[in-house]
């Protein structure tokens, strides 16, 4: 995100962290900026922060930085935004009261490496919320990196953080487990791998042209409990442990059909 904002010419005056060496591999990937810890007096000069921590450091780095400057009013002017999905602007609650406008955005995208990163965030879109003031920031970057911005509940905000889990990890969890029934059925990796990315490519697609209910197929759409049966079989010989995954989703798959589970469908 640094670097494409670099190149998209935002002015990026410092890239601080607690380790100096991983400040200064940051400065090098993204190209702008001064590495430099935290704590760093000189950091005050910057009018915005954007802290892109891990979660659970965002709390203890905003306390840590609304201590470091004395004064109720030491951060008025000051925009504070950080990028994680799943917490609210509220957690750096000590830099507003310190006078900052806070805020938050996050993109609603797989980011698996950095350079993934510049293919993909480019373009993607944004969840934003926070104060009027950080808000005007936020959503200039997003459409500077030709992104659409969306606002979001901040109270709600685990409810959108997990429904990217379900669509991402779960998903690259499905494909592996569809890989490995694939192996066993005696189909090589080198042809698994990215038949499942075309397979699951059109998928999705059908799913934003035509919505869920028309995209969905399969045995389960059709009412095939014959098939599913023989489903069901094949995963106690092969993968038992995915049995009760399979039944899980197969209850969704019926509810968004509009089918019944019938009575002897196993428990």
């Amino acid at each position: 995100m640094g670097r494409l904002l670099a190149e998209s010419r935002v002015p990026i005056a410092f890239i601080a962290g607690r380790n100096l060496l991983a400040a200064r591999r940051a400065v090098q990937f993204i190209g702008k900026g001064v590495p430099t810890r935290l704590g760093d007096p000189r950091l005050q000069s910057a009018s915005v922060w954007l802290i892109t921590t891990s979660d659970s450091a965002i709390a203890n780095v905003a306390r840590e930085f609304a201590q470091q400057v004395k004064g109720r009013e030491a951060w008025r002017g000051k925009v504070v935004l950080h990028t994680c999905g799943s917490l609210p602007s509220a957690v750096l609650r000590p830099l507003k009261l310190r006078g900052a406008a806070i805020g938050s955005l996050h993109p609603y995208q797989t980011v698996p490496s950095s350079h993934a990163g510049l293919r993909n965030l480019r373009g993607c879109f944004w969840a934003v919320e926070g104060d009027r003031k950080a808000l005007v920031v936020a959503r200039d970057w997003v459409g500077r990196l030709g992104g659409v911005a969306f606002s979001i509940r901040p109270k709600k905000k685990a409810l959108y953080h997990l429904s990217a889990f379900i669509v991402s990890p779960t998903v690259v969890t499905l494909m592996a487990q569809a890989m490995s029934l694939l192996r066993q059925a005696g189909v090589p990796t080198r042809i698994s791998r990215p038949m499942l990315r075309q397979f699951v490519t059109e998928t999705a697609k059908n799913f934003a042209d035509v919505g869920p209910r028309r995209a969905l197929t399969g045995p389960a759409a059709r009412g095939d409990w014959v098939t599913i049966q023989r489903h069901l079989a094949a995963l106690r010989r092969s993968a038992p442990e995915f049995e009760p995954v399979y039944q899980s989703l197969l209850r969704a798959m019926l509810r968004l059909a509009g089918l019944q589970v019938p009575r002897r469908f196993p428990r």
